[in-house]
């Protein structure tokens, strides 16, 4: 047990929001704290996981959590047994999404562990390229399954040819499959998507400790340079709206996009012409797969993907159709970032005394690129396209329940555990079988309202970042790459902050130093507030934001480590960033100037 003075507020001393008493009646026992757990539970640390729940999370929205952890921990402790590591532990406390890695403590056990990780993810390193695109085409056939799941209705009497084809059953089992295959589909897609991510942060994060011994003076800063300038997928739906700006330009329809244009009339206004068709067609065609890209980072059902809502885009498009318009370039400099990687590793790979240290560096270099490619690439096939389908699809189930009086709106649905879905399912069934009256239309709707005024003021609750105890070390490589936890943080989150300080710290995620106004982005529903020249500071930054990165000049964050997919797309646009730092939104305002510092970590607040 570590000393009083290495430990956050405990779990079970966070009191209740005025006005939100009952609310852990939506979500499921075993994600609660409890007083029977009570001992283990303040002695292991807790953070607050705003990269991927940066809100209060609805009932049914658990199940992306539930199946993304239960992914983790199969494929790190069952699967390829990553030695120090078993998963992740998660509760949510006043609706909020608290995680604690889980380690390995014993060294006997982690050397045993560590030879079989050796051969097991060995095997996938020595064929990572084929077996990442076998990895691509088995979730493309996931979304393709997903997609063919339906809903039917229930009609008043069954169609005569079920009977004299003698299927043996009617709608009621056609529809109860469906949420089973609805509910499948989630878990199983989430083991295939950590298949690739935990072994290939493992791979990094050997990667990362090689160097860290052979230059001791090596910043991480300087380390991620050497496998980046890369182009993914997660980039693709950015190059899109860029793609169509040109055509906007070029058919001559430029003059429709403007910002305070609305974005369903201008649709409408470009189908009366044969140019502004032309361009709706191309639209079309970049929608599928990529403006499968929610504005979040796939976690929560009402961040709409592109394709549902183009307004969440349409600003930036707009800005992209200027910018083309006045000649200016909307290209990334890739090529210049990749003289950069290369000269950056051959200074490093100089200082290395001997044969054998060379031929490992170069081996784990080669590795760790083929990886790191695939550790931001796969994003966009599960956290966007495959979950903006499947939010879809809860949609179509819900309207089911709305038809039959169970819900007043499609969006109600979300406001039930997904176990709770299926007792609503078996109610509607057991009534529409025999035609008697459900106790669903009665029993829901005033459930629902309550939920529905409990999320609003649970979104306004201010959760402290991390609960429970400092650990001595924090050995779980998808922690420390991605959000950016180590014992140094938690440390530096623990101390009291002054009001005269005016220098926050953080990870040096992205090189660079500027001066600007501040932008402070609570929510995905703040972005198109961002204006150009402007500093994001938010709590987490999502790829899927990377079109306002042509606006920003550089961003801030709550949390991220080096590996968090903030990091790698402020790296790969150029911009300066600083993550991790625990307290920028609550300590800088909108307006405010400030100076990011990329290369030492630091936001200098300039005025007060």
């Amino acid at each position: 047990m570590m000393s009083d003075a290495l430990r956050f507020q405990s779990p079970f001393e966070v009191q209740t929001p005025p006005g939100c008493e009952g609310w852990t009646e939506m979500y499921p026992y075993y994600l609660l704290f409890s007083e029977d757990r009570r001992q283990e539970e303040e002695n292991k640390l807790w953070f607050y996981n705003g990269m991927h729940a940066p809100e209060a999370v609805h009932p049914f929205d658990t199940i992306g959590f539930e199946a993304g952890y239960l992914g983790i921990g199969e494929m790190s402790s069952r699967m390829f047994c990553i030695p120090p590591a078993l998963g992740i532990d998660f509760r949510f406390l006043n609706g909020r999404l608290y995680i604690s890695p889980t380690a390995v403590g014993d060294p006997k056990k982690i050397e045993e562990r560590a030879k079989l990780f050796e051969r097991r993810a060995g095997y996938y390193f020595q064929n990572w390229p084929q077996f990442y695109e076998e990895w691509r085409e088995k979730v493309k056939r996931e979304i393709e399954q997903l997609k063919a799941i339906r809903f039917p209705e229930l009609p008043e009497v069954e169609d005569e040819q079920l009977v004299f084809e003698r299927k043996g059953y009617g709608t009621s089992q056609e529809v109860f499959e469906a949420y089973h295959r609805l509910l499948e589909s989630i878990f199983r897609i989430w083991q295939i998507h950590m298949e690739i991510v935990m072994i290939g942060f493992a791979a990094y994060f050997t990667f990362y400790e090689f160097c860290k011994k052979a230059f001791p003076e090596i910043s991480d800063q300087a380390i991620t340079r050497m496998v980046g300038a890369i182009d993914v997928s997660m980039f693709r739906p950015n190059d899109e709206l860029k793609h169509l700006a040109k055509r906007a330009v070029e058919l001559g329809v430029d003059s429709y996009f403007r910002p305070e244009a609305n974005v369903r009339e201008t649709f409408e206004a470009l189908e009366r012409s044969e140019a502004g068709r032309a361009w709706l067609e191309e639209w079309r065609r970049s929608s599928d797969p990529w403006f499968y890209m929610n504005t979040g980072d796939g976690f929560h059902h009402h961040h709409r993907a592109w394709v549902d809502d183009p307004g969440a885009v349409f600003g930036i498009l707009c800005d992209y159709v200027a910018k083309v318009k006045r000649g200016e370039s909307l290209e990334r400099d890739i090529e210049g970032r990749r003289r950069d990687r290369d000269q950056i590793t051959e200074g490093y790979r100089a200082l290395l005394q001997t044969e054998e240290d060379r031929k490992a560096f170069d081996e784990l270099l080669g590795l760790v690129r083929n990886v790191y490619y695939s550790i931001e690439d796969h994003k966009f096939y599960v956290e966007h396209w495959y979950q903006s389908v499947f939010w879809n699809k809860v949609r179509e189930l819900g309207a089911l329940f709305v038809r039959q009086g169970f819900f007043q709106d499609v969006e109600d649905i979300f406001y039930l555990h997904w176990s709770e879905v299926h007792q609503a399912l078996m109610d509607l069934l057991l009534s529409w079988t025999i035609g008697a009256p459900a106790r669903g239309p009665v029993y829901w709707p005033p459930i629902i309202a309550r939920r529905r005024e409990l999320m609003g003021k649970l979104r306004a609750w201010n959760p402290p970042p991390a609960l429970g105890t400092v650990p001595e070390a924090v050995v779980d490589p998808a922690v420390v790459m991605l959000w950016g936890i180590t014992p140094d943080r938690l440390r530096a989150w623990l101390e009291p902050e002054k009001a005269e300080e005016k220098v926050l710290r953080g990870f040096a995620a992205s090189p660079g130093v500027v001066e600007g106004p501040a932008r402070v982005v609570l929510s995905v529903d703040q972005l198109h507030e961002v204006q150009e020249g402007e500093i994001l500071v938010c709590s987490v930054t999502e790829p899927s934001w990377a079109p306002v990165f042509s606006r920003i000049r550089a961003t801030v964050s709550d949390i991220g480590g080096m590996m968090s997919h903030a990091a790698i797309v402020a790296r790969e646009y150029g911009i300066p960033a600083v993550l991790g730092t625990g307290s920028a939104t609550k300590r800088i305002r909108t307006g405010q100037r400030i100076r990011v510092d990329g290369d030492a970590g630091t936001v200098t607040l300039l005025e007060d």
